[in-house]
């Protein structure tokens, strides 16, 4: 069997040393972690760790990039005129859902939510990347409008609102209250629910045909 090549296990130390970040930024919050602790959980020396992060805050910033980034994953559906808008949609929210009880992501933004609590400063940087995201499926809202198959009206403000009923069942319990992720029938509940009550106030209806 081979052997694993330099750069693989690099990348498998870095992943571990962000995972033993979190792991302890959870556990005993920013300021009151170390370094040390965290070269002890990740399994490797101080100065590895260092090598990749060289503070504290690069790892709390490599953090927030790979929420940003799990995130943005789930926002990447484009529009398509010969489809259903609400199928579509669904699609959007069910891709969503399955972000939102990723036990990875949410680690993450318990994380990121904590400190951000605990330090406002890092909050606004957080809150300004993790809103350039939204634009995703603030896109596809806007073509879907384009195409005549939405109402007028800010899709920003619109992909906010919609995808936010899911974070109300889906993501602030847990993360906040440490509920269990929503089983199948709950998920598919919610998202055609937040669908329809969406395609209710902002859907164009089909014309009727003679």
């Amino acid at each position: 069997m081979s052997q694993p090549t330099p750069q693989r296990l690099t990348d498998r130390k870095r992943a571990d040393i962000v995972q033993a970040a979190i792991a302890e930024f959870r556990v005993n919050g920013f300021e009151a972690t170390s370094m040390d602790r965290i070269a002890a959980t990740a399994g490797v020396s101080k100065r590895t760790v260092y090598n990749h992060f060289p503070s504290k805050d690069d790892l709390f910033a490599q953090i927030l990039q790979e929420l940003w980034q799990c995130s943005a994953a789930a926002d990447a559906i484009g529009y398509r005129a010969d489809t259903s808008l609400r199928e579509q949609l669904v699609a959007l929210l069910k891709h969503k859902m399955a972000l939102l009880r990723d036990p990875y992501f949410l680690d993450l933004a318990r994380v990121a939510i904590a400190e951000a609590i605990h330090t406002p400063a890092r909050a606004h940087s957080m809150v300004a990347k993790l809103s350039e995201k939204e634009e995703g499926a603030a896109a596809f809202l806007r073509a879907a409008q384009a195409d005549g198959k939405l109402k007028a009206g800010d899709p920003a403000f619109m992909a906010t609102l919609l995808q936010g009923q899911l974070k109300t069942f889906a993501f602030w319990p847990q993360v906040a209250m440490g509920q269990p992720a929503l089983d199948d029938a709950q998920q598919a509940a919610v998202v055609t629910t937040a669908v329809d009550m969406f395609l209710a106030y902002w859907g164009v209806p089909a014309k009727a045909t003679a």
